[in-house]
């Protein structure tokens, strides 16, 4: 079933779980995710991201996944992700997303908060949930980003009560990407801004971060996270080992979804959100 953010955020944050986004590319990504979450009766949020449209166009795969998403036996919410421009979030909300986040992080503040508002007032409009992101989540080839670069409370509890998002993505020392060395995160930083503030909090650059660090910042505050280079690093597995057997095309695809169907149950299993949905 086709829900939004708020329909599977409110509860993980009320009961300390977390929820999964599997950013995806293609459809292959997609079943695989849905497959996972309705094997574990799990709430999911999948989608794509602006900087992964080359590989994907909203036109050619949100129709799909949406399609899918409202075929599923369990909550799915089909979320934009990283939008960095007005007219693609717009875009994606007119082709059917529930929820889109407008990352204006990179802008000065005031017009971040002056941006992010206008996105969440046409999206809640649309009935979608719109995420927002405050201080900036770098890369992590370069995980040694100055400490004014992480969120503090004081800019959190001023940009939800500015623009009305319904979920925040913190900056707590995480990176997108694959990490060279291990992430410093700040969790006394996420526990200040989850007593302060009262919506679902997310964390970005998942995807290399040990059970133990998403068990705890899932246990600080986290209700959402963001997960994608470990689902192409476990398609690029299967499809490896597809070629070694001598599989066909087609039973070379079916491998790497189940590769990449296994990898977002073992991330699902360390959120603790199975038999939630």
């Amino acid at each position: 079933m086709l829900v939004n953010l708020n329909e599977v955020l409110k509860d993980a944050q009320k009961n300390k779980y977390g929820v999964g986004l599997f950013n995806t590319t293609d459809t292959d990504m997609a079943e695989a995710a849905i497959a996972a979450a309705e094997e574990l009766r799990a709430p999911l949020i999948v989608g794509t991201a602006e900087i992964l449209l080359p590989g994907g166009e909203l036109k050619l795969i949100l129709p799909s996944i949406i399609e899918a998403a409202k075929r599923a036996t369990v909550p799915v919410v089909v979320h934009y992700d990283h939008g960095l421009t007005f007219a693609r979030c717009m875009e994606a909300l007119q082709l059917g997303c529930t929820s889109v986040m407008f990352d204006g992080s990179v802008t000065d503040y005031a017009q971040n908060v002056a941006d992010t508002r206008e996105v969440v007032k046409i999206a809640h409009a649309f009935g979608a949930t719109v995420e927002g992101e405050i201080g900036h989540v770098g890369q992590a080839a370069n995980p040694d980003a100055p400490d004014d670069r992480y969120t503090t409370v004081a800019e959190a509890l001023d940009y939800a009560s500015a623009t009305g998002i319904d979920a925040l993505a913190v900056a707590i020392g995480t990176a997108h990407g694959a990490y060279k060395s291990a992430p410093k995160l700040d969790l006394n930083r996420l526990q200040e801004i989850r007593n302060a503030l009262d919506i679902p909090l997310v964390l970005h650059g998942g995807s290399g971060l040990t059970d133990d660090d998403f068990r705890n910042t899932i246990a600080h505050g986290i209700s959402k996270v963001n997960i994608y280079t470990d689902l192409c690093l476990a398609g690029v597995r299967g499809m490896q080992e597809g070629i070694e057997k001598g599989l066909s095309y087609l039973d070379i695809r079916n491998l790497k979804v189940q590769r990449i169907k296994e990898e977002v149950i073992k991330k699902m299993l360390v959120f603790g959100c199975q038999n939630k949905a």
